[in-house]
């Protein structure tokens, strides 16, 4: 790895004969020394959204070799087309293309659309390659990394979907200055979740950086990106089936989710809820004894300073909550297993919380 702030960074997803890279860097959309080595075949499809295409689509096409077969489905943004039926899209372009089994999807945008190419990918002739180009922050430092892939249901988020890693994960980090300051927010907050985790120090550097940070600064967001992955990637070695450690990734998703579901996908961003429900999993460790109160104010003040929402819905009862988070893919055998804090940097699962402790954190926690 280069010491030098323009030199694309690379690490590595340890996970045998499906281990894979992670390249980080700018400039890397475009130049065709990242994304040919990782093409199945001669057949490519660009799947990416009427947002990205604009953007980005023409420049991720000239990194291409001119010899391939290349063809484009561009879908409409937002979370709300996180569904099965935009995932029949993506396998209908295929089809009608006659794409074979060696064909690669690349997802070129978000963490929605890394999501559903990537389960198109695992199921289409039951298998195919395919490469992330993630261009959104939550998508760098989170959804592209793991194979995690899938779709929302009414009744849940990513209920339907497949673990099926990429060849290759291409951080272009130039994408970074098109991203609207709330994505931007959103984004950070799934930083702000390695740091809680698993890495104190990273916690402290992150509070005292946010304002470069938020400021995009370049040499701030490529150690935040590269310290992420490299946090992740460490963990999804460790577990990639998420039986284990894995299940950490979810701090304050299970809560995150239920706001996500309840108000309808796309009202709330991904990581405006995720931030929220992190505060609410410190203040249900507070309640348990593990955190002090001034740590779970330095949880608030670094969400806080992320531009990251601090209150629930409003119209979000206790027993919306508990509906929703009852159907949680975490829970096993009806107990609800939820991702707590020990301390800043040291997380856990936890699934004997009392019900009445859930509940009056639930009943009391700030609405907006």
């Amino acid at each position: 790895m280069s010491d030098s702030q323009d030199a694309p960074h690379t690490l590595q997803v340890a996970l045998g004969e499906r281990s894979y890279p992670i390249h980080i860097g700018p400039g890397l959309l475009g130049d065709p020394r990242w994304l040919a080595p990782y093409l199945a075949g001669r057949q490519v499809m660009i799947v990416t959204n009427e947002t990205v295409a604009p953007l980005y689509l023409e420049r991720c096409r000239a990194g291409l070799p001119d010899d391939l077969e290349v063809r484009e489905l561009v879908l409409p943004d937002g979370e709300a087309t996180k569904t099965l039926a935009s995932v029949e899209r993506i396998w209908d372009a295929l089809l009608a293309a006659g794409f074979n089994r060696r064909c690669t999807l690349i997802a070129l945008g978000g963490g929605v659309i890394g999501d559903m190419a990537g389960f198109a990918a695992a199921c289409y002739q039951r298998g195919v390659a395919f490469v992330q180009v993630p261009t959104t922050l939550l998508a760098q430092v989170d959804s592209s990394v793991g194979g995690k892939t899938g779709v929302n249901h009414p009744r849940g988020k990513n209920m339907v979907g497949a673990f099926w890693q990429p060849r290759a994960v291409l951080i272009d980090t130039d994408t970074l200055a098109t991203l609207p300051p709330r994505e931007l927010s959103a984004g950070l907050a799934e930083v702000i979740k390695y740091g809680l985790i698993r890495d104190a120090d990273f916690l402290a550097w992150l509070d005292a950086e946010m304002g470069a940070l938020r400021g995009l600064d370049a040499a701030a967001l490529t150690r935040a990106i590269e310290r992420s992955c490299a946090l992740k990637a460490e963990i999804v070695a460790e577990d990639e089936t998420e039986q284990g450690v894995r299940a950490l990734l979810n701090l304050g998703h299970t809560f995150g989710h239920a706001i996500e579901a309840h108000q309808g996908y796309g009202h709330w961003l991904h990581g405006e809820a995720v931030g929220t429900g992190m505060l609410m999993a410190a203040g249900l460790s507070q309640r348990l004894g593990w955190l002090t109160e001034s740590e779970v104010e330095r949880v608030r003040a670094i969400l806080e300073a992320a531009a990251l929402p601090l209150a629930a819905p409003a119209d979000m009862a206790v027993e919306d909550f508990l509906d929703i988070m009852r159907l949680d893919k975490k829970n096993l055998d009806s107990r609800l297993r939820l991702i707590l804090l020990r301390a800043p940097g040291d997380a856990c699962v936890h699934d004997e919380t009392p019900p009445e402790t859930l509940a009056a954190l639930l009943a009391e926690f700030p609405r907006r």
